[in-house]
């Protein structure tokens, strides 16, 4: 296999521009600057530097222009940039910044609520509350399941990811690099399959159905349902490589815990906010959570998160039990609310749909040429390919792929619990021809790495 990441001169692009090696010099010159600045545990995945951003490409210091497939890890549905959220942060810059909603409360915090309110799924009665980053809405939210519970355990799944925090480090599967190290971590947490479809011996329902057992032995035998406050499940998990569950398997979870009393919370931190073509990625299950987590692009490119859940669930904690100084931070609530009508009046749910459709067709083509694309999955604007061969996960073949969409105008980036899968998260206002031109690069990457 041939890994070196080369540029390919006779390609042209409208979108993507490359005027230097990547990263360029006056990259290289921050990067030394970085590397003299900011702790070397903070990751970086292509050392170039940003100066400027849109809905379908990023630019550089030097002059480059990569297409944006990492969409700052799922935060830019709305775009890097919306002219909305610009327009509303501006103004509410001049009139405060910060003031603390737990002192003095403003109307724009309650709006944000309201917004989160009225889309989740469920008719049932709503309250939210709002934090900075999907770890604390992700622990906040156990916290609302144990206080309305009077339990402590917390279930999660193979592969999740909810957060670096001691909680959600515990309830996070992959050790390197999220937990080396940082133990002991919070207990009572306690880890059950997941429904993967890829690499089951049999149908996707068969596959739910097994997971399903095995999940409902587990709990009721080596933990007692009776002592369980919530199950947290990703609709699709991020960081563990875009797993979808197999179908009824969300249903059945839903069901488990309805039986006993458990409080099923969807984290929705990187799935929702309209990426999949829902506004929430449970919704394609047909289930309804009693929580709901979210983040990353619910602040429209600002920090917000929230927790919204069945209203009696978020009034069971006493008074000064949640709360933030920063959490719903007038900024970032107008962010929202400018983010929340770019969804609604831009057709960026639609949008999304669309973007799946152009995905699984050039993905499905890369696929019949290259047998290393083991599988093809997602929703929406959230997909992803798992690359592997007769040996196992390919995560090699991944990182190659990588370093040359980045070298010639993509940026590409790598996920999965054995870093063996190829993630995409673009914008959903991303143009059609902005995606075709990123997946032509993406293309050529597999045949230059083959």
């Amino acid at each position: 296999m041939n890994t070196i990441a080369t540029q390919a001169p006779h390609s042209v692009r409208r979108y993507a521009k490359v005027v230097t090696e990547i990263p360029g010099p006056k990259s290289k010159a921050l990067a030394e600057r970085r590397s003299n600045a900011v702790s070397d545990s903070v990751p970086v995945t292509l050392a170039t530097f940003i100066e400027k951003a849109d809905s379908n490409v990023l630019h550089d210091v030097d002059g480059n222009s990569l297409i944006d497939f990492a969409g700052g890890i799922g935060v830019s549905n709305v775009g890097n940039g919306n002219a909305r959220v610009v327009e509303r942060v501006q103004e509410q810059v001049e009139d405060f910044a910060h003031v603390c909603f737990a002192i003095t409360p403003y109307e724009e915090y309650v709006q944000v609520c309201e917004l989160l309110n009225e889309h989740a799924p469920g008719d049932h009665a709503k309250k939210s509350a709002l934090w900075n980053s999907g770890a604390e809405a992700v622990e906040n939210a156990v916290k609302v399941a144990r206080s309305y519970t009077g339990r402590s355990a917390v279930v999660v799944f193979r592969n999740a990811f909810h957060g670096r925090t001691n909680l959600t480090m515990a309830m996070t599967a992959k050790n390197m690099p999220y937990k080396e190290g940082f133990g002991p971590f919070a207990s009572d947490v306690y880890r059950v399959p997941m429904a993967n479809p890829f690499g089951f011996a049999g149908t996707p329902e068969e596959c739910a159905e097994a997971t399903l057992r095995e999940v409902r032995t587990m709990i009721d035998k080596e933990i007692g349902a009776s002592n369980v406050a919530c199950i947290v499940m990703e609709p699709i998990q991020g960081e563990g490589g875009f797993i979808v569950p197999a179908p009824n398997f969300a249903k059945g979870i839903r069901d488990y815990c309805t039986e006993n009393g458990i409080v099923f919370i969807a984290d929705e931190v990187q799935s929702g906010f309209g990426r999949t073509g829902t506004w929430f990625a449970i919704e394609h299950e047909g289930v309804v959570p009693d929580i709901i987590t979210t983040a990353k692009a619910l602040g429209g490119g600002l920090p917000l998160a929230a927790v919204t859940g069945r209203a009696e669930m978020m009034d069971s904690v006493h008074v000064g039990g949640l709360g933030s100084t920063f959490g719903g931070n007038p900024v970032s609530c107008v962010g929202s609310i400018a983010a929340f009508e770019s969804v609604e009046r831009d057709g960026l749910l639609e949008k999304a749909k669309n973007l799946e459709a152009i995905f699984r067709r050039r993905l499905e083509q890369i696929q019949q040429r290259h047998s290393v694309v083991a599988d093809i999955r997602g929703r929406g604007a959230m997909m992803a390919i798992e690359l592997a061969d007769d040996s196992g996960p390919d995560a090699a073949r991944a990182v190659a792929v990588q370093k040359w969409c980045h070298q010639n105008g993509a940026l590409a980036i790598v996920t999965g619990t054995f870093g063996n899968v190829i993630r995409f998260l673009p914008p959903l206002s991303m143009s059609p021809e902005v995606l075709e031109e990123g997946l032509d690069i993406l293309s050529e990457a597999f045949d230059a790495t083959a």
